[in-house]
């Protein structure tokens, strides 16, 4: 049984963590199975969200751009959860997205982890659904802002209690901390030469690319232009540049 653990959630501009980015962490610190402090943060990412983001968290670019910078916030986190137990839903994606910066960034970084979608989806397999959404209903749970990681970090928090009340004694194994697994391999920038070759083909050919170009690494902007070229070819070999929308 667990009394001294951290919750954690976390809202991102996206489902890849090789290329998108982290916009909010919400972390609750339990000592004694009391709320013992929070952390709450944006973060001021150079990147392009979405309208389904914006419209799913309430999060918009204009709060990034006014909010702390990205390695300051990550730095401040790891100093609030230390060397703490995690608990989380779905655990392995938020914590997908913290690896591959950590590794970016040539900082250690490993976890272990309770999982309660995990929990659930084992203890309770005869509910619809297993979202945090879902079992926050079913457990009456009350959260005031949905996907936004305090206040999913606080509900997931309180729906670990409830598990672990419910199904410790017949599940234990279920609640023994395991080494969170993530394989990430550090990506270097682009270098100001792929990202000025990479703008003149954009446009060249007037394309509107939902890509911050200034975030991309080597690879991504590798790859994006390889796919430029393929798909518009090269300014060289065209007569007249075109106008049309890529969709990375």
């Amino acid at each position: 049984m667990l009394e001294n653990y951290i919750v954690v959630d976390l809202e991102m501009s996206g489902l890849d963590p090789k290329r998108d980015k982290i916009i909010e962490i919400g972390a609750i610190k339990v000592r004694n199975k009391q709320v013992a402090d929070t952390f709450s943060c944006l973060l001021n990412q150079d990147c392009v969200l979405s309208e389904k983001v914006q419209e799913l968290t309430g999060i918009t670019e204009t709060m990034l751009h006014q909010s702390k910078d990205p390695k300051t916030a990550m730095m401040e986190f790891f100093d609030f959860v230390g060397d703490d137990i995690w608990v989380g839903h779905n655990i392995i994606f938020d914590y997908s997205f913290m690896k591959q910066w950590a590794v970016n960034h040539k900082i250690p970084f490993q976890k272990k982890a309770v999982d309660t979608l995990k929990i659930a989806r084992k203890c309770l397999p005869e509910l619809e659904k297993k979202t945090l959404d879902y079992l926050c209903g079913y457990f009456q749970i009350v959260r005031e802002n949905r996907h936004r990681a305090a206040d999913d970090a606080k509900a997931t928090q309180e729906l670990y209690e409830i598990l672990e009340k419910s199904f410790m004694e017949s599940q234990r194994e279920l609640f023994m901390p395991r080494e969170l697994q993530y394989k990430a391999k550090r990506q270097t920038p682009a270098t100001p030469r792929q990202k000025k070759a990479l703008m003149e083909l954009i446009e060249y050919h007037k394309i509107v690319c939902d890509v911050s170009i200034g975030q991309l690494s080597r690879s991504d902007a590798s790859r994006l232009t390889d796919k430029i070229i393929h798909q518009y070819g090269r300014p060289q070999a065209l007569a007249e540049p075109t106008s049309e929308k890529l969709c990375p």
